[in-house]
């Protein structure tokens, strides 16, 4: 059996102590329920949240991206001579309302596995 790196395994959003169980209940095409986050690890009983609160630095995260966003969005319509005010804020409103079950939950996947302390096992 191969190990799956710890990458593939944040990105396809798995335990970061097996690399096996889901961390959301629902697949994120499911947008209704994108946030539902298993309490423990159905492979391996992990507690995710691994103290109360803990999600809460996860927000960090998602405003990074969220900023980021908002320039890369500003450097594209300025690079196509798109710059009218209703324009990038009609375009920044709609791409964050797209991204926003993608921003968090990779969010959330990012801060537990850098900063949740959590070491692979078999």
């Amino acid at each position: 059996m191969s190990q799956r790196s710890g990458f593939a395994a944040a990105l396809a959003g798995k335990c970061p102590q097996c690399r096996k169980g889901d961390m959301f209940e629902y697949p994120l095409i499911q947008l209704s329920k994108f946030a539902k986050m298993h309490g423990k690890c159905p492979n391996c009983s992990f507690r995710y949240e691994v103290e109360p609160g803990f999600f809460v630095g996860a927000m960090y995260f998602s405003y990074v991206v969220t900023v980021a966003l908002l320039i890369a969005v500003g450097l594209v319509l300025y690079v196509f001579n798109l710059s009218e005010l209703y324009t990038y804020i009609s375009s920044v409103v709609l791409i964050n309302l797209l991204m926003m079950p993608f921003i968090f939950r990779y969010s959330r996947i990012s801060f537990l596995y850098l900063f949740g302390g959590v070491s692979y096992r078999e």
